[in-house]
């Protein structure tokens, strides 16, 4: 067997470490030689080794990594083998023979990180398509895939996320590691950023410590908060406030909270007539404590919302993009056939869209079947059949189209589980421009409209853990649409979003609902709404929650709840050309749509 092609066996047997590693491929390739086995045999002389000292599953994912270290102990393994069979005259073992007792094994009850460690091995070995940088000074794609016959620029203009080393490493930080003082001081910043806010858009002088006894009313900005060992819903009498360290005289005591009978809440929605309260809710109160442990609020000021960019210049070319959006899971718990995918991709073909957005979970780890290991595929191979082939597809037949790939924490292809979540690797899509990477919150844009998505279902969590203050209207702000009224509480549930700048602005997360959300307090800025954006709100939010679909305009934004498309539910956008003195509002057309509808 020739030296490139045995090497090229080798890498496509024993996963990612070795054909990513020349050493360790040089090392492999030694040991076959020597002692006359093939590099299929290796490869369960290895597993077999690992398997067996691997008695849990976190040894069994630290056993799959193929490693300088664990190579020498395969190869003394072998040694013993022949020592064994040979006797004194250590005759020489036949190479098939010597896979005799491991070669049986049952592959399919392997330890999934094994066989998805070397699956992923044959995709390297693959020639790779050089992507452009996803910057925001990124322009047009322009797409070559070699042997496609698809050459030609996009219809688009996508800027995303920072690609930059150091950008890329922030996004995929190590977690786990978080730190107890490292967390409370994330947690104050966030009150003290809030806190110059409020006070430069109401005119606020000074700030003070809701935990001082007062004999005038004062104003004082903190988080709201009740008793985490309570799993009970918050409620006005666990209801509490606790301030920044710095900002207190107390080191950010916290201290109840009583709401006078004549409650004012000014800067509100108008037609709202009151404001939401949530644990993790970063609020300004004006009101006195009078010494008796809690602070009177007389009034409630409410944050001011984000707002979109202007869009000042009508683009000399035709800006005008289509888009169709939808959010996982893409198939029923009862099965792994993703018939409405394949339903949702026959429109898809049909319409030809300039933009598919696409958020997981897309190989779901909450999925009954995946979870008691009755699948054959390791789960990026069918990620590979179900998704990418596909899609792939698709952008050979409209070649003038992108896809937008948003993760979810319970993606089996990606390898961030906590949230802020970083991107698909480049592995996931086989590095093809034409497929862009969005981190889970992300925010980017398409001919400068900009969009915000995640797969968090932030809108139930906040349903379930807001309590509604009722008081009188002062100085309310008018909306800019005759569809956002200030009654609509899922509505006001959006507006919470663009007022806290955050994707996610509940803290701690509920109890119950931990599973769904790994939140890594020390990376909250990968949360923000206007994260890498400037100081402005997105155009557009995808906000995919199990609450019923909607298209909602909320101040300045239009919020899109696209459901799921197991129940045959996804959006669409159509965007018009500009044109002098024509708003984003008149240029943009929404609507959820359900399939077969």
């Amino acid at each position: 067997m020739a030296a490139s092609s045995i090497k090229e066996e080798i890498a496509n047997c024993l996963g990612l470490e070795v054909a990513s590693n020349p050493k360790l491929l040089a090392e492999c390739q030694k040991i076959c030689e020597i002692y006359g086995i093939t590099p299929q045999d290796l490869q369960y002389k290895w597993e077999a080794a690992t398997y067996e000292h691997a008695n849990n599953f976190a040894s069994v994912r630290e056993a799959a990594r193929f490693t300088s270290d664990s190579l020498a102990g395969v190869r003394e393994q072998i040694k013993r083998e022949l020592e064994q069979g040979s006797g004194s005259a250590k005759k020489k073992t036949p190479a098939r023979s010597l896979a005799s007792g491991v070669a049986s094994i049952n592959r399919n009850k392997m330890p999934f990180a094994l066989g998805r460690n070397i699956h992923a091995a044959q995709r390297v070995l693959e020639p790779q398509i050089k992507a452009e940088p996803d910057t925001f000074n990124s322009t047009e794609i322009s797409v070559g895939l070699k042997g496609s016959g698809v050459v030609g620029p996009s219809m688009v203009k996508f800027r995303g996320p920072k690609s930059d080393v150091e950008s890329k490493k922030k996004r995929a930080y190590r977690y786990m590691f978080e730190r107890t003082g490292e967390r409370g001081q994330v947690l104050d910043t966030q009150i003290e950023e809030m806190a110059e806010l409020i006070q430069q858009h109401y005119g606020i002088q000074e700030l003070n410590d809701p935990a001082n006894s007062t004999d005038e009313e004062v104003f004082v900005v903190g988080r709201i908060t009740h008793d985490l060992d309570s799993e009970t819903k918050l409620t006005e009498s666990t209801l509490n406030l606790e301030t920044s360290r710095r900002l207190s005289d107390h080191s950010g005591k916290r201290i109840a909270i009583q709401f006078d009978p004549a409650l004012k809440i000014r800067g509100g929605a108008q037609g709202a007539g009151g404001l939401g309260l949530f644990p993790g809710a970063i609020v300004a109160f004006k009101g006195k404590n009078g010494g008796a442990s809690s602070f009177s609020v007389t009034e409630i000021l409410a944050l001011p919302s984000l707002t979109s960019s202007p869009h000042m210049k009508p683009s000399p070319d035709d800006d005008s993009f289509s888009m169709y959006a939808a959010c996982g899971p893409y198939t029923s718990d009862t099965n792994l056939s993703y018939k409405p995918w394949d339903a949702f991709m026959q429109v898809i073909r049909r319409v030809k869209p300039s933009v598919l957005t696409l958020i997981g979970p897309f190989v779901d780890t909450a999925h009954p079947l995946l979870q008691s290991g009755e699948i054959d595929e390791a789960p990026l191979d069918l990620f590979y059949r179900i998704f990418l082939d596909p899609l792939r597809d698709f952008l050979t037949l409209s070649p003038g189209s992108i896809v937008i790939l948003v993760p979810s924490v319970r993606d089996l292809i990606g390898t961030h589980a906590v949230y802020p979540q970083c991107e698909f690797s480049n592995l996931v899509t086989k590095s093809d421009p034409r497929i862009r990477l969005v981190p889970n919150p992300g925010v980017f844009s398409i001919n400068d409209v900009t969009f915000g998505a995640t797969s968090v279902d932030v809108l139930f969590h906040l349903r379930k853990e807001e309590i509604i203050k009722r008081g009188q209207e002062v100085d309310s702000v008018v909306s800019l649409s005759s569809e956002d009224n200030g009654a609509d509480p899922l509505a006001n549930d959006c507006r919470h979003l663009l007022q806290q700048r955050s994707f996610y602005p509940v803290f701690p997360v509920p109890l119950d609902l931990c599973s769904e959300v790994n939140l890594d307090v020390t990376h909250s800025v990968g949360l923000r709404l206007d994260n890498e954006m400037e100081d402005v709100a997105p155009d557009v939010l995808f906000l995919p929650s199990r609450l019923r679909q909607f298209c909602k305009t909320v101040h300045t934004t239009t919020a899109i709840n696209p459901s799921t498309l197991v129940k045959g539910v996804y959006s669409t956008i159509d965007v018009s050309s500009s044109a002098p003195g024509k708003s984003l509002r008149e240029r943009l057309k929404t609507e959820v749509v359900k399939m077969g509808g």
